[in-house]
């Protein structure tokens, strides 16, 4: 299906970084994991895993909080603090976009969800794949490939 209604664009609650993606997701997610918990202050967080040339900064710039370790660098706005995406070394060919940061996010349902053995009792995404950790590597060829064919379009 190429039914995506591209480009999109979005940005931080104050306005003061904005986004485009022009390339369709790999991916829809949401992440149960304790340290997700903590940053959105949610249940869990939602993304859009874009591939890389796809997405860009057109407006702004970004300082990285949350984890400052050597794998995952996630992007704030240094005025307002919205979590915008992340960046996770030696998986270059996408970012993970935060889902709520589009201008038009009416649209998106997580398609697989993350660390559900850390998920609160009552947190329910209607995903139609769950993990309780993460799945193997080689097992996100054929997630993509399913979301590809029947996720959630704008």
């Amino acid at each position: 299906m190429d039914d995506w209604k591209l480009p999109w664009e979005g940005g931080c609650r104050c306005g003061a970084v904005r986004i485009r993606v022009t390339a369709p997701p790999l991916l829809a997610s949401a992440c149960h994991c304790t340290g997700c918990r903590k940053m959105t202050g949610s249940a869990f967080s939602l993304a859009l895993s874009v591939p890389a040339e796809g997405f860009e900064m057109i407006q702004g710039e970004t300082v990285t909080g949350g984890l400052r370790g050597p794998v995952a660098h996630h992007h704030h706005c240094d005025n307002c603090k919205s979590w915008i995406f992340t960046r996770v070394d030696g998986l270059d060919f996408f970012v993970n976009l935060r889902a709520t940061m589009l201008d038009d996010d009416r649209w998106f349902a997580p398609f697989v969800e993350f660390f559900t053995g850390e998920k609160l009792p009552w947190a329910a995404t209607g995903a139609a794949h769950s993990y309780a950790t993460q799945p193997g590597m080689e097992e996100y060829q054929a997630l993509i490939a399913d979301y590809q064919a029947r996720g959630a379009r704008p």
